[in-house]
């Protein structure tokens, strides 16, 4: 029996394509249609949906267990008793457009923590004390190549301590390619370090592990200690503090109340061909969306291209992060985005 929902998205679908094609859809795709001008909030709510499922990460919350007892102990480490077990998944709502020239691609899922404080720091009035916080973000990896004929997120990469497909599943992210001669075209949204300055940073992956498009660090550490390592005190520790505030002020020169705040990481924002991402997004009733556009071609060797009416479309797989820089979700389906013909 079809699901409703799954029911409801092929008569969309069906509707979209009678002008264009008799013939049968799979509906096993992200679909983009072709728009004329850029894509606006009704444009995303006619959008045809691809529901994509990540698994094995790790759920942030704000209190696993409150007010813990001897009995709470014993009941809720069934890991120490019967071995560990994997998360819940989570359900990534992906709709895709494209115009003449770009590709518009929308991320929303639910997420009962807004995390976007990567090591930030906090003045109590006398002293710096870092807040030890990471950030949400996401990963796109691109089949730019056509490498892989069963392409996935958990397929395609390698992790040193565990294997990431069927029942060794596990994401710990030290990613890297297991074959030579591959690459893959990869897109790093962070919540802080890159979507709160609007971008997503252009990246590939190959054997080696990942690499900016143009190479060079785009985040470091907003850390005296990081600074001047000499002095032998470990960025973030005890006794460090940030050199400049959000706005740049250094913060030996600012009268600061208590309570005040400075970011763990100073972004500098990318140029040429690590550029090509724009991103948009936005933390509302527990929820992320994320909008992020890109030309149909770079002119990069390494960045996928987008091609309207390419049937077999562009395999690619997704990973999430929840408040966490290596316990990361990860797409285990083979999925594919098709761009209509007008």
């Amino acid at each position: 029996m079809i699901h409703p929902r799954l029911l409801i998205k092929l008569l969309l679908l069906s509707l979209f394509l009678l002008p264009v094609s008799c013939r049968e859809v799979p509906a096993d795709r992200l679909y983009a249609l072709h728009l004329g001008h850029t894509p606006d909030a009704s444009d995303w709510e006619r959008a045809l949906p691809r529901d994509i499922t990540v698994r094995g990460g790790r759920l942030h919350k704000e209190a696993l267990i409150p007010d813990i007892d001897q009995d709470t102990v014993h009941v809720t480490t069934a890991s120490c008793h019967h071995g560990a077990s994997l998360p819940d998944p989570v359900e990534v709502d992906l709709r895709a457009f494209y115009t003449d020239s770009e590709l518009w691609l929308r991320l929303s899922w639910a997420d009962a923590t807004h995390d976007e404080r990567m090591m930030n720091w906090r003045w109590d009035g006398q002293e710096w004390h870092n807040t030890g916080g990471f950030e949400d973000g996401f990963g796109l990896l691109w089949d730019s190549r056509a490498a892989y004929p069963r392409f996935s997120c958990s397929y395609a990469c390698h992790i040193d301590d565990f294997g990431v497909s069927g029942d060794n599943f596990h994401a710990l992210n030290k990613m890297k390619l297991t074959r030579d001669g591959t690459q893959l075209d990869l897109w790093n949204w962070k919540a802080q370090r890159t979507g709160s300055h609007g971008f997503a940073d252009d990246r590939y992956l190959d054997k080696d592990g990942m690499h900016g498009d143009l190479p060079g660090e785009l985040f470091r550490p907003n850390s005296q200690a990081a600074l001047h390592p000499e002095d032998g005190l470990q960025p973030f520790a005890k006794g460090d503090a940030p050199l400049v505030l959000a706005d740049n002020t250094p913060v030996s020169k600012a009268f600061l109340p208590a309570g005040s705040q400075a970011p763990g990481y100073l972004t500098e924002r990318p140029t040429g061909s690590r550029a090509d991402i724009p991103a948009m997004s936005s933390y509302h009733d527990g929820r992320w969306t994320v909008i992020l556009h890109r030309k149909l071609d770079t002119g990069d060797p390494r960045d996928v291209i987008f091609v309207p009416g390419d049937e077999a479309g562009v395999a690619f797989g997704l990973s999430l992060m929840d408040n966490t820089l290596m316990e990361h979700y990860a797409s285990t389906t083979e999925e594919h985005l098709v761009l209509l013909r007008p």
